[in-house]
């Protein structure tokens, strides 16, 4: 299936991903044959894994690969592990990845990989088995300059770390030469700060438009939908700063206090329980109210197409800061700009994680190890950097964030494409 017959089909990633293409395309003016090689991906994957379980049942379990663009790069992008990831969501979160990628500024494409399970459902082992048979069954789609994994909805460092061993044991090394893989734990080649990086690169972003539009962080009403890694690090980080996290929540439900919620102890709470609910002192609300509630920033980090066009005419916030990836349907952000609302779009909010990946390939790469204290400055700096770059463009062309940040990121990869030369 080619991009224009998927983009008749639903309303999911894909279709807020080619609709934001098409949209920059115009923007820029691009020939019909510039923007097919730019759209179309390099390579879609569809995988059949049948691993062995340790009952000695045989599974049967699709996976997919899409590396969407490579000019500036390898590409670059988490394995997804859900139950109900598609090609096409693969599809739409690779192209996603190339405009973050050219936006933060660093030397990677766009790519993602999906495992359609759900990992409540495993054990350790278990988990750990289907995650060494994806590597061996995508093992010729991954490596240093073609594709570069790391952890997304779903899976965490220790996968990663599988991932690393399965290839080196495979080629019989004791170590990777080459950074095969991000995310991993530091005592395995990883970087410090890498598991913290979008949520704290979310921030960076907040506190850099916070600081344009003259509104102070103390007592700044934040409401975060979705608390796990990303939300919950963006909370616990600009509570620091002096705001209140009016409601927050999971996927187990959501809690609310007006006054605002202790999120270190709600962290704290959701790592001993698995839930959100049940702390002392908060309220339960129904999930749907967390994007609705009162307050002036809004960080929708669960999946994608949260905000529609059902909602957001009840959005309340001043400013969206969109960890997640595709949180916001197109009709949505239509709504969302006319009404005024500030949308930091997810290739610019959420691109923390993407950088820090890019310093721990760097250091894998050079055999260094880097600081916390260095990880967080260069975090720090490039998030605000980028993100003042995308302002001041939407600022002297009249655009929206999201749409000076496409034009930037799509203008980099034409750039490139150019640079490299239209023949093979």
């Amino acid at each position: 299936m080619n991009q224009q017959e998927s983009q008749k089909v639903g309303n999911g990633i894909l279709q807020t991903a080619l609709h934001n293409f098409d949209e920059a395309a115009r923007r820029l003016n691009l020939d019909e044959g510039l923007k097919g090689k730019i759209l179309e991906p390099k390579e879609r994957i569809e995988l059949s894994l049948s691993p062995t379980l340790s009952n000695g049942q045989v599974t049967n379990i699709k996976a997919f690969v899409v590396r969407h663009n490579d000019v500036l790069g390898p590409a670059k992008g988490g394995i997804r592990m859900t139950p109900d990831v598609t090609l096409d969501d693969v599809t739409g979160l690779a192209m996603e990845m190339t405009w973050k990628t050219s936006v933060i500024g660093v030397p990677f494409g766009g790519g993602k990989s999906g495992i359609r399970i759900d990992p409540s459902t495993l054990s350790p082992e278990v988990k750990e088995t289907i995650v060494r048979s994806f590597t061996r069954g995508a093992r010729r789609h991954i490596g240093p300059e073609i594709y570069v994994p790391a952890p997304d909805m779903g899976t965490n460092e220790l996968d990663m770390a599988r991932i690393r061993d399965c290839i080196s044991y495979s080629e019989a090394i004791s170590i990777t030469d080459g950074c095969y893989v991000t995310g991993k734990p530091v005592i395995f080649g990883g970087v410090a700060g890498r598991r913290e990086a979008t949520g704290k690169g979310v921030i960076h972003t907040v506190l850099a438009m916070c600081k344009k539009l003259d509104m102070p962080l103390e007592g700044l009403r934040v409401a975060v939908q979705g608390f796990g890694n990303v939300g919950s690090v963006a909370a616990c980080d600009i509570a620091g700063y002096g705001a209140k996290i009016v409601a927050a929540s999971d996927i187990t439900g959501a809690v609310a206090a007006p006054d605002g919620l202790d999120v270190v102890a709600l962290a704290k709470h959701v790592e001993e329980t698995g839930s959100i609910l049940g702390l002392a002192g908060t309220k339960e609300i129904d999930p749907g109210q967390v994007l609705e509630a009162e307050c002036d920033v809004l960080i929708p980090a669960a999946t994608q197409s949260q905000i529609t066009r059902e909602n957001a005419d009840r959005i309340t916030a001043r400013i969206v800061a969109e960890g997640a990836n595709a949180p916001t349907t197109p009709e949505a952000d239509e709504i969302l700009n006319q009404r005024g609302v500030l949308v930091i779009p997810d290739i610019l909010c959420n691109a923390g994680g993407v950088f820090v990946s890019y310093l721990e390939y760097t250091q894998e790469t050079q055999r260094e190890q880097m600081t916390i204290e260095a990880v967080e400055r260069r975090l720090a700096e490039r998030m605000t950097q980028r993100f003042h770059d995308v302002y001041d463009l939407g600022q002297r062309e009249g655009l929206s964030l999201r749409d000076a940040a496409m034009n930037l990121g799509v203008s980099r990869v034409v750039e490139g494409v150019l640079t490299r030369g239209l023949l093979p």
